[in-house]
């Protein structure tokens, strides 16, 4: 039975997700059908995390709209967007409130581009993501998979050296290194989002109402002609890789998000095997360097008991490192309410299981105010996760490693390195000096060594 009121969601809002993934594509604007409220919550919401400017359009549904519906608001958001901003694309999400009224979009635009006629219209992009039937996440791969169908019409002959990834949602940072990993593997990547530069760009003299950045829209258009897309995420289900493979046969490796020694060799393997190429020496020093760390650091962490939450696939990431490590992920919980979740926690956490049987717990479709409830009583030496579970952290007198979106409380959270060794190792750092920070503050003597 499911409690009767949600205290601290483990998540945000579905449309949320998708506006981040549309600004991942070269000059798209990000519009919510829905009421000024919703555009801008998200807009405060992700600029507070990111540091950047972040337009959102907004149709501006109103009273008279939930009554008649919101077609005529929807048109003039439109036109709105295409006079002012001049766009390559738009990118639509439905709000809780338009998609209760029961406005179809697809016949919306239809009827737009009708009036339209010899007009050259940016890509339009629609995605289903009222939030009461999921989260952020959901939001996120509704919105990748959307523009994918939206942009993919044709397949024609296998471009060699070109691949899809569909990173999930990753920091700016990790999308960069993303990059610079297909870079070095010879390959023409497709990020389907990358808001790499979007989201985290350089300083301006004058202010850009369109960003540079993001995978051309005629770019992505190219991407089932690749010689295979590489999907990261356990718990994802049906997303853009999956509907790439089914529409166009283009093959579809589906990977967990690589965090993690065992992770990023999983995906390293791929590449190598794709492109028919060893691992780059780089990349060996780097894993190379992370197994000494493990090892330098096995003494502070071994035992550890590690409550971890936030997004499904950051989660079951953080669990995969923690199980390499010695630490104890007594807890992991995400607002997400896919079965997946379980699946892919107990996927890659085998040797924590086997090392401390029967102390993992799994919980999804939760929030933080149950997470404490439960961590109150298993006693975590450490919290990893996002700023939505600072309090919590507080209350147990536990360091809190924050990752993941969003980063609130501090300054750096579009910047935060997660996957590949690089990352592993950044987490890794970030762990065990938060573990060896609370072992000196709650010590009685200022000691210096650890």
């Amino acid at each position: 039975m499911s409690d009767a009121v949600t205290v601290n969601p483990c998540k945000v809002c579905s449309p949320l997700g998708a506006c981040v993934a549309f600004r991942g594509v070269a000059g798209c604007i990000p519009l919510i059908h829905g009421s000024q409220g919703c555009a801008t919550y998200i807009r405060r919401y992700t600029i507070s995390h990111f540091r950047e400017p972040m337009d959102i359009a907004s149709s501006s549904i109103s009273e008279d709209s939930t009554v008649f519906g919101g077609t005529a608001h929807f048109s003039t958001a439109l036109d709105n967007i295409i006079r002012q901003y001049a766009p390559a694309a738009i990118g639509i999400c439905t709000s809780c409130l338009s998609e209760t009224i029961g406005d179809d979009i697809a016949l919306f635009l239809n009827e737009y581009k009708a009036s339209h006629k010899g007009v050259a219209l940016p890509a339009l992009i629609r995605a289903s993501t009222p939030s009461y039937k999921g989260t952020h996440m959901d939001g996120f791969h509704a919105a990748v998979r959307a523009i994918l169908e939206c942009a993919v019409k044709e397949k024609t002959a296998t471009v060699e050296k070109q691949i899809v990834l569909l990173p999930g949602f990753v920091s700016p940072a990790d999308l960069r290194y993303f990059k610079e990993i297909l870079a070095d593997f010879g390959f023409q990547g497709i990020l389907v989002p990358d808001y790499s530069e979007t989201l985290d760009g350089p300083s301006w003299d004058e202010y850009h109402r369109l960003p540079e950045g993001g995978t051309p829209i005629e770019r992505i258009s190219s991407s089932a002609n690749s010689v295979a897309t590489l999907q990261l995420g356990r718990a994802l289900q049906g997303g853009g890789g999956d509907w790439l493979e089914e529409t166009f046969g283009t093959p579809c490796r589906r990977l967990g998000l690589p965090i993690g020694l065992r992770e990023s060799d999983a995906l390293f393997a791929a590449l190598a095997e794709l492109s028919g190429l060893p691992v780059p020496p780089r990349y060996a020093k780097e894993r190379g360097r992370l197994i000494d760390s493990f090892v330098d650091g096995h003494k502070y962490l071994f035992g550890k008991r590690a409550v971890v939450y936030g997004e499904e696939d950051l989660v079951i990431g953080i669990a995969a490192l923690l199980n390499e490590i010695g630490i104890n992920p007594v807890l992991c919980a995400t607002g997400g309410v896919g079965e997946t979740f379980r699946d892919g926690v107990l996927a890659v956490t085998g040797d924590a299981q086997r090392l401390f049987p029967g102390e993992l717990e799994v919980m999804h479709d939760t929030d933080h105010d149950t997470i404490f409830a439960r961590a109150e009583a298993l006693k975590p030496d450490i919290v990893i996760g996002n700023s939505k579970g600072y309090k919590m952290a507080r209350k147990l007198e536990a360091p809190l490693v924050r990752v993941g979106f969003p980063i609130h409380d501090r300054i750096g959270g579009q910047r935060q390195l997660h996957v590949g060794y690089r990352g592993t190792q950044n987490l890794f750092d970030l762990i065990c000096n938060a573990l060896m920070g609370a072992k000196q503050d709650k010590s009685p003597i200022a000691f210096m060594y650890v």
